[in-house]
């Protein structure tokens, strides 16, 4: 039997809901809780009806005035990007973050939206992009991913869905695009697979527009219509295998005349500056492989990679396929609700593209930050594409026109529903440093290094001196080879680049390159053993730590899994009072794990809280820089790790000061430290790292300006 018969409680339970609130959408009352009159108004009985009216009572405001103020045949693909985080901080496993902090949860949010708008808004179909859930083995997350999708089931509203990397048992990064030798769906012993057992075959024929799935289970092809037209929606799931492209490029040619939208995980990345699209290894095979010379495909979307872009590429056929990555994922709240819509308006022949969220004007108004802008108004957030459908098509179908009936601009009669009655906070524009002093300077400032002195290209000195800024705290290099773990580390190891994250003044950062924990090859820098910062446990006026930091593009998990951006030296198990497992880690871990994610884990000094105290991150993408910040505030008790100046939703409570170790015991930056060996050496780049004596607004982080 398949987890999705088994639940048979959670069928007849209404889902886990948003608060009992219903908001005004420019006269639509939109309903965001379960029950008969948002499943009745969506098409609760068997007989689905396209023309029924949008739930509530009302009609569907007018938009105001667009670039184009024409009706027009439309119709909108709703697209939900990774959902993971929204999937695992609702379950009491994680202290259900969402529902004790907003009263409401994102995923359902989402969801809910679609039902209650999907007549109104002329949405005949929905996709989802992969990593449905954060932790494959994780049953309570799948939960929450099934009771969401069951919105749209129970509203009628018939949808696509794929498997992520997160959503499989044994996930990789795709490296060597000529090679479908691991990894992939050929590869899994499929009966053991929790997403083919909640999102099973079984359940996919439940909707109409379902039209098969190849013979692992993972891919699967929709079809559906809107306008009087056949599309297709074909999703990919993660790393199909030779089998799945010959089932792929099978289904596109057994449906001849039908336009296909392809869905897969991962397909186009993101280049360094958040807006560039930037292509990668498996995005290539696939073009290669099934893409090109498919004239069918005109347009594909991607999630798995963090932000937003869209390239434009040519086919053998000389025709335009438009390519569009977007994954929220490490924004506010694990990705805040933001979702997108894809208005195809065939009369004008344009792609409207709209990225808003329907859960941040559910919000209590108290909880509300500069992170809640329901709608996204960045130009690779809300643009539009220029294609003449009947040109484009004309190759593979000859009959292919716009609708008869005509409607006013859907995104914006959207984006009018949303932000009906809410407004937004204000948001404070980030700044380039004008020079190298332009950032806070802060009177707590116990230690601040900048990791530059010397020309790009050139290696570090032997026993160079990074300065501290505040005075009291220098580094240096650690001379090669001289501890316990170190054996094979050469001059060239340390790297002066002119590199750095947009928002810092500092002129430039290290490369910690050559780093290799099976030839223990690393370097890195040592506070003295005189050195103030040595002796301070911040346990009276707590904390903040900050870095910028960059994960080199060559990172692997097999060589470079926990290295440490910081590590106060040390045995944990030292500790008077310690409790708790690896007692032969340092008392302080800042380090980048196995999944690329940033731990911040420290043993206070508290009496009864000498276990250790961690912050997570989500998945850090390489070659990218961040900016990080560790907030600790002893009157909050807590400590909150920023990413980007998001604060991330794996926060440690009562974690405001650190438990004291040897005065003698250096702070290490570029190394950790294991059972009394240095180890796990920094792969990439660190470019300023600044220590506060108490919590720090963000307008006084290096990210903000002096003025």
């Amino acid at each position: 039997m398949s987890k999705f018969d088994e639940p048979k409680d959670l069928q007849a339970a209404a889902p886990s809901a948003p608060t009992r609130r219903t908001f005004l959408r420019g006269g639509l009352a939109v309903a965001m809780i379960p029950g008969a009159g948002l499943l009745t108004a969506c098409g609760g009985d068997d007989d689905h009806d396209d023309d029924k009216e949008a739930p509530g009572p009302g009609e569907t405001p007018e938009p105001g005035p667009v670039e184009d103020t024409g009706k027009g045949s439309r119709f909108a693909l709703a697209v939900l990007p990774d959902t993971q985080f929204y999937a695992r901080y609702a379950t009491l496993a994680e202290s259900s973050q969402y529902s004790r902090k907003f009263g409401s949860e994102p995923f359902m949010a989402q969801t809910y939206w679609i039902a209650s708008n999907a007549s109104a808004l002329n949405i005949p179909f929905v996709t989802h992009l992969g990593d449905v859930v954060d932790q494959v083995n994780m049953p309570d997350q799948w939960k929450v991913a099934d009771q969401a999708m069951r919105v749209l089931e129970s509203a009628k509203v018939p949808y696509s869905v794929l498997a992520g990397n997160h959503d499989v048992l044994q996930s990789r990064d795709y490296v060597d695009a000529s090679s479908q030798s691991s990894g992939t769906d050929a590869q899994r012993t499929l009966a053991n697979e929790p997403y083919l057992q909640w999102f099973n075959t079984t359940r996919a024929k439940r909707m109409k527009t379902f039209g098969g799935r190849d013979p692992s289970g993972f891919h699967e092809y929709h079809v559906f219509e809107a306008e009087g037209q056949k599309f297709m929606v074909l999703s990919l799931s993660w790393r199909i295998s030779d089998d799945g492209i010959a089932w792929a490029r099978r289904v596109i040619s057994e449906n001849p005349s039908l336009p296909v939208i392809l869905v897969n995980h991962q397909l186009l990345n993101i280049d360094r500056d958040g807006v560039s699209p930037l292509e990668t290894p498996y995005g290539l095979m696939l073009w290669d492989r099934l893409i090109r010379d498919n004239d069918q495909i005109f347009m594909t979307l991607n999630g798995h990679h963090h932000g937003a872009a869209h390239q434009t590429r040519t086919n053998d056929f000389g025709n335009k396929v438009e390519l569009m990555v977007v994954d929220y994922q490490m924004a506010y709240q694990g990705g805040n609700g933001l979702m997108r819509l894809y208005e195809f308006d065939l009369t004008h022949n344009k792609i409207h593209v709209l990225s808003f969220s329907p859960w941040v004007v559910q919000k209590p108004r108290e909880t509300l930050t500069q992170f809640d802008q329901a709608v996204l108004k960045t130009d690779n957030e809300q643009f539009i594409i220029d294609m003449d459908f009947v040109s484009r098509f004309s190759g593979f179908n000859k009959t292919f026109g716009p609708g008869a009936e005509l409607r006013a601009s859907l995104v914006e009669t959207a984006s009018a529903m949303i932000l009906a009655g809410y407004t937004e906070p204000e948001v404070a524009a980030n700044r380039a440093p004008a020079d190298a002093e332009d950032y806070p300077k802060v009177g707590s400032t116990v230690a601040h290094w900048r990791f530059v002195g010397g020309t790009a290209g050139q290696a570090v000195a032997a026993g160079h001196v990074i300065e501290d800024r505040a005075g009291q705290n220098s580094l240096h290099r650690a001379a090669l080879n001289s501890e316990a773990g170190v054996l094979t580390a050469q001059l060239d190891d340390l790297l002066w680049t002119a590199d750095k994250h947009y928002l810092s003044a500092a002129p430039g950062s290290v490369r910690f390159a050559n780093t290799n924990k099976n030839t223990k090859r690393l370097s890195y820098f040592l506070t003295d053993a005189s050195a103030p910062l040595n002796a301070m446990d911040f346990a009276s006026t707590g904390y903040t730590v900050e870095a910028f930091v960059k994960i080199d593009k060559d990172w692997s998990s097999s060589l470079h899994a926990w290295m440490n951006v910081m590590t106060r030296d040390g045995r944990r198990d030292a500790i008077p009072g310690f409790s708790g497992g690896d007692g032969e880690s340092p008392p302080v871990l800042f380090a980048v794990s196995s999944l690329r994610e940033i731990q911040w884990e420290v043993v206070t000094p508290q009496a009864g809280t000498r276990s250790p105290q961690a912050s997570w991150s989500g998945e850090i993408m390489p070659d990218t820089w961040v900016h990080i910040a560790i907030v600790a505030d002893p009157v909050a008790r807590e400590s909150i790790m920023y990413i980007e100046g998001a604060p991330v939703l794996r926060n440690s409570g009562n974690a405001s000061g650190l438990a004291p170790v040897s005065a003698a015991m250096p702070w290490v930056v570029g190394a950790g430290a294991w059972d009394g060996e240095r180890a796990d050496g920094f792969f990439g780049n660190i470019s300023e790292i600044r220590i506060a004596s108490e919590p720090l607004p963000i307008t006084q982080w290096l990210t903000a300006r002096r003025s």
